[in-house]
């Protein structure tokens, strides 16, 4: 709940201090090497500055530091066809001297750490591992440019920190800035030296950074702090078979997201998607299907009817199970079941897989509901449609408590309804409980709505080229 840059005056006296005891613990090093520098732009260029042809995969547009194709760190001298990323001019390399964090001493420390971490993703293990077999090499530590936090190392005047370096350090001083502005000095050092759990949710490109060279930094502290514990590291995901570009207008931004559909379809659709495993793919298809087949036709459905049906049968109040046959208590054992799978796929960071079994106790619900046609029973057997929408309303509560994470507004409208807290959600819809009369909580939406307000002019001035490619 709060929210810092890394411009901060807090972040800038945390580097400073951070890297001088990594200094005088003697894992800094100065050496002089070649830097590129453009002729053209008159300065020395960051590694993000420079591009080229990456020299282990072949992607044309390959960074000084990294390759954001393959991940794989990168020496900007080892770019194929290098250009400014400013001119587009070809660099040439000038002697310059610059500070180096000594990371191979800790090869065998995170080594250690990556292989006994059973929490780390598939991904973040194997490419980890994968860089630690073929060599850790020192990281740059100081640049030659004007902004940036200045470097403190004694002889370093007129050098700044490497914004990579410095950044992975903004998690600590953020929590150093947020317990100043509390009057709780000291209570940052709860977070990270008493045990606290850091989880980090990143793309595939930012494994390095985050698995091996900040707990190297940590270790480098010599001051005992936790490790991270695990990171979500995703794949790409793309936007109808291509990459995401500012610069090309290709994806769709959050306030344009906003301005066309309510946030918890956006939600919904991007966690189902996640590229957890493997690289995924966003289409207006896809959204559709999201949208009127899982939100709309099965859960918006589900909930629905079953508060339609006790409003309109028992006065608006859950009614009162009576005899329970096989099928109610296997139903009820879904529930059960599918928050417990819910709450370890969540605790894993499979959030993907939560998502479906959300989805997969809604279709069970739903299939119950048609087969003990309470419509029916309650006329002729109404302790049995009274047992019916019984169970019914608890699948309808543990789907808005299992919705919290991922559909907070839709998970809050649910629960609004059933006039239950999180806390009862959790545990049970009572019996004798008045509810609310149901409202739809979704609609459904066409393609050619989505392309009428895909294509709209914004206050940016969207270019039409940006219809969706089913248009």
């Amino acid at each position: 709940d709060n929210y810092t840059r890394t411009e901060s005056p807090v972040h800038i006296e945390f580097v400073q201090n951070f890297y001088l005891k990594v200094y005088r613990n003697g894992y800094v090093f100065a050496r002089e090497e070649e830097q590129p520098y453009c002729p053209k732009c008159k300065r020395f260029l960051p590694d993000r500055f420079i591009q080229g042809t990456c020299p282990k995969c072949g992607y044309p547009d390959a960074y000084g530091d990294q390759c954001p194709a393959c991940g794989s760190p990168l020496d900007p001298k080892e770019l194929q066809h290098p250009r400014c990323s400013i001119c587009g001019e070809p660099p040439e390399f000038r002697t310059t001297k610059n500070w180096y964090f000594d990371l191979p001493q800790f090869a065998d420390k995170l080594k250690n750490y990556v292989e006994s971490n059973w929490r780390l993703p598939e991904n973040a293990r194997n490419f980890s591992l994968k860089l630690l077999r073929e060599g850790l090499k020192p990281r740059s530590l100081t640049r030659d440019i004007s902004w940036g936090i200045p470097a403190p190392f004694p002889g370093s005047q007129g050098k700044t920190i490497y914004v990579w370096m410095e950044a992975v350090l903004g998690y600590i001083s953020a929590t150093i800035e947020y317990w100043r502005l509390k009057g709780e000095e000291e209570r940052w050092r709860e977070y990270w030296f008493n045990g606290a759990r850091t989880v980090f949710f990143i793309g595939k490109d930012n494994i390095p950074f985050h698995v091996l060279i900040l707990p190297a930094l940590l270790m480098a502290s010599e001051e005992g702090y936790e490790l991270p514990w695990t990171v979500s590291s995703t794949e790409f995901l793309m936007f109808e078979g291509k990459k995401f570009s500012k610069s090309q207008r290709i994806g769709v931004w959050i306030d344009e997201a906003l301005e066309m559909f309510p946030v918890d379809y956006w939600r919904y659709t991007l966690l189902s998607i996640r590229p957890e495993l493997r690289d995924t793919n966003f289409t207006w298809e896809i959204f559709l299907e999201k949208v009127n087949a899982d939100l709309n036709d099965t859960l918006g459905n589900l909930v629905h009817r079953t508060l339609t049906f006790i409003c309109r049968y028992f006065q608006c109040q859950i009614p009162k199970p009576g005899e329970t046959s096989e099928y109610d208590r296997q139903m009820l054992g879904e529930v059960e079941k599918a928050k417990e799978e819910f709450t370890r796929l969540l605790s894993e960071l499979r959030i993907q897989q939560a998502v479906q079994t959300v989805m997969e106790l809604a279709r069970k619900a739903n299939k119950y509901f048609n087969d003990k046609a309470p419509w029916k029973a309650v006329s002729t057997r109404r302790d049995e449609a009274s047992t019916t929408l019984y169970v019914a309303a608890q699948a309808v509560a543990a789907l808005s408590a299992m919705l919290e994470p991922l559909t907070p507004e839709t998970a809050a409208s649910i629960r609004g309804m059933l006039n239950l807290s999180l806390e009862e959600a959790l545990k049970e819809a009572p019996a004798g409980r008045g509810i609310v009369k149901p409202k739809p909580l979704f609609r459904k939406i066409s393609m050619q709505e989505v392309c009428l307000l895909y294509t709209s002019p914004s206050p940016r001035d969207l270019s039409t080229s940006r219809m969706p490619s089913s248009a």
